[in-house]
């Protein structure tokens, strides 16, 4: 296939729970993926912000700046301009970057309260998923007159998590103007099939997370109704196969359809557990087994 494979820093240094691989530095992240024969990476919190910094720390080792996550709230009409602004502020540091995607996802009534112990992600009503329809379109707008797609990120602990929570984006957003990341590991974290996801909406596919997942912990933590960042300390993220998912059907159907793009090795794990190079290793031997 003609696909560019990448690896997530999030493998070294978690953006969320800072304690999570904060001694690395970006430099010998930069070089583990190097050395590993990955060609890009997403931005990480170790990383300068600055562009001409950051331009000449990737290419010292070769590697491309993929995209960036970026959360929205687009669902709260009253927060719509502010959000817009910043969101056409994170996509202009993506394009100066050379990035073609923008990773953005709904994160009101969920995840940002780190504070609450228990899952409270609230359903949206009605309206606010029109809210959030609109605020998509006019961001992937945004994206599409700067030669850039807005990729969806569907995610655990959020309020567009279930199937049928994606099912209902995908049909009320405008698919000329918003894109699905097909992540392998939350469509199965969230109750879905990868591979019907994959089947299902193959056409607004342009950019790949693949994720794994222990199907031991995800128990755990639905069993007792914990905090995704919690599910995450007990690593119930893993990278392909080293979890319960089979990627040879993933790969098969990904090569029959001709997919062409970036595939992102992403596992949220803690580093001092499972070594990021020992890990990425074993998953590039076992996608190159599979058909990837």
């Amino acid at each position: 296939m003609n696909v560019k494979y990448g690896i997530s820093a999030i493998n070294w240094v978690n953006e969320d729970i800072m304690e999570l691989g904060d001694h690395y530095t970006a430099e010998q992240v930069l070089g583990d993926m190097s050395g590993l024969g990955f060609a890009g990476t997403e931005f990480c919190r170790k990383f300068p912000r600055d562009v001409e910094q950051l331009k000449k720390l990737m290419a010292g080792f070769n590697m491309e700046l993929t995209s960036q996550w970026k959360s929205v709230h687009f669902s709260d009409p009253s927060r719509r301009e502010e959000e817009l602004q910043a969101f056409r502020e994170h996509a202009d540091f993506l394009k100066a970057m050379g990035a073609k995607y923008v990773v953005t996802c709904e994160t009101g009534n969920s995840f940002e309260d780190l504070t609450q112990n228990s899952v409270t992600v609230e359903p949206l009503t009605d309206e606010q998923w029109k809210h959030l329809a609109e605020g998509l379109n006019e961001a992937g707008r945004y994206c599409r007159d700067n030669g850039m797609q807005l990729v969806y990120h569907y995610h655990g602990e959020t309020v567009v998590e279930s199937g049928e929570e994606i099912a209902r984006l995908m049909e009320i957003t405008d698919p000329e103007l918003v894109h699905m990341l097909y992540d392998t590991g939350h469509a199965y974290f969230g109750g879905s099939d990868p591979l019907h996801v994959l089947k299902t909406y193959y056409d607004r596919i342009k950019y790949i997370h693949l994720k794994d997942i222990r199907q031991d912990v995800l128990d755990w933590k639905r069993e007792n109704n914990v905090r995704f960042r919690e599910a995450v300390r007990k690593g119930v993220f893993t990278v392909p196969g080293d979890g319960c998912i089979d990627f040879a059907p993933i790969f098969a159907e990904l090569k029959a359809r001709g997919y062409e793009g970036w595939m992102i090795v992403e596992a949220e794990q803690d580093p001092s557990i499972a070594d990021p190079v020992v890990y990425a290793a074993k998953t590039r031997e076992y996608i190159a087994k599979v058909g990837g």
